[in-house]
């Protein structure tokens, strides 16, 4: 429960000189910053950090089982975690969305919340119409998931709001929870949504992350501008974003979609469909390095690639072998770029910093013997604001290269 008195609530401290991110609000306090916990803390309870020197830096929510011991929300002493606090929170997030896409009679499907970026920590809610979809990876938020639930209902009237689980959240919180209907309706399988003129096939119950990936929205718009005419290869292809973009806003006059998920390639095929593209757009389900090597082997060349993998790298101690198999990945692609092509290479690994990520195709580029210029260094789209206190929140990294 939160406390309007700070005094009332247990005290984490943290250890001499380590208070520095937090009072500049980084949202994140690590076991290894900790120095000792008040024994009345209970996992999921508010909690008050602390310096070592005694100065309080601000509000958050405790969990014992999980590496991110607390997470900040609140940097005012008066100010507690209750329910006008959550309520101000989503309607901050809510309303930044409405200014996005005041065009609409109403908001379009979107992320419409996004965990640090919106002051959130470990709360994402993406909008996909009449329906929410929900993640928490929080221990704490998802023991208050039923005060969420209401805020949401109250502000939104969804027709319904899906739980669905992010892959090691058992083993980053110590949280279990099962997939499934939290309010409402079951969304229906597929729900549809359209970006830019588009109109894509949804399965927000099965499908990867959240069903759809919003952040790439403005990405796959800007990379059809360079593919007109052109022979494409999308590697990670999914349910056919990038594919059909190329297709349908760029032009290309072919397109091979490659994604190792039975599901997204059928989903695929059904959106190319949908948008009339299927003369120009086939989907085939492979194992993406070994299509990289048949194509490589036959002599095949692509007038442009497309690289968006799903995250590699989870943990820190991850990010070493998450770099070398970006760069085996993308010496490869650029390896089967016709002189002159376009090579598209995304990375959506946040522990990942674009200036790595812009090494990663250096070294590719090295290796493959190619030149490479960068066009375009692009992020995630506006519904997934970044915050500047918290850079893990700019996370996708996606470079437009010209390769000779």
């Amino acid at each position: 429960m939160s406390d309007t008195n700070l005094d009332a609530l247990p005290k984490v401290t943290l250890k001499h000189r380590r208070a520095l991110p937090f009072f500049s609000r980084h949202p994140w306090v690590f076991a290894g910053a900790i120095d000792r916990v008040d024994a009345h803390a209970q996992p999921g309870s508010e909690v008050a950090v602390w310096s070592h020197d005694g100065d309080f830096i601000a509000r958050g929510l405790y969990n014992p089982d999980s590496n991110i011991r607390v997470r900040l929300y609140s940097w005012e002493a008066e100010r507690p975690l209750d329910a006008d606090f959550w309520s101000q929170r989503l309607d901050e997030a809510i309303a930044l969305r409405s200014r996005l896409f005041d065009d609409h009679a109403k908001q379009p499907a979107c992320r419409l919340v996004f965990s640090e970026g919106d002051g959130l920590s470990g709360l994402t809610i993406d909008r996909y119409d009449d329906w929410l979809l929900m993640q928490v990876t929080s221990l704490a938020l998802y023991e208050r998931r039923e005060r969420l639930v209401e805020l949401l209902q109250s502000k939104l009237k969804p027709r319904g709001i899906w739980l669905r689980t992010e892959k090691g959240i058992r083993e980053a919180e110590g949280l279990v929870q099962d997939d499934g209907v939290i309010s409402g309706e079951a969304p229906p399988r597929p729900l549809f949504i359209e970006e830019h003129g588009l109109r894509f096939g949804v399965d927000v119950v099965e499908g990867q992350k959240t069903g759809y990936y919003f952040d790439q929205r403005d990405n796959r718009q800007a990379v059809a501008k360079y593919v007109k005419g052109s022979r494409v290869l999308d590697l990670h292809c999914y349910t056919g974003g990038f594919s059909i973009a190329a297709a349908r806003l760029g032009g290309a006059r072919e397109v091979i979609g490659v994604d190792s998920s039975s599901a997204a390639i059928t989903m695929a095929t059904e959106n190319a469909l949908m948008n009339e593209v299927a003369d120009r757009v086939h989907f085939e389900k492979a194992d993406v390095a070994k299509k990289l090597a048949d194509v490589n082997g036959a002599g095949e060349q692509f007038d442009v690639v497309i690289l968006d993998p799903p995250k590699m790298a989870r943990h820190r101690k991850g990010v070493g072998s998450a770099l070398k198999a970006y760069i085996a990945m993308n010496r490869e692609a650029m390896r089967v770029l016709a002189p002159g092509g376009i090579l598209v290479s995304c990375s959506c690994s946040g522990l990942v910093s674009r200036e790595q990520f812009r090494e990663v195709v250096s070294k590719a580029a090295l290796q493959a013997e190619r030149t490479v210029q960068v066009l375009e260094s692009r992020g995630q789209a506006a519904d997934h604001p970044v915050s500047i206190f918290c850079p893990e929140s700019d996370y996708l990294t996606c470079l437009i290269c010209r390769v000779t």
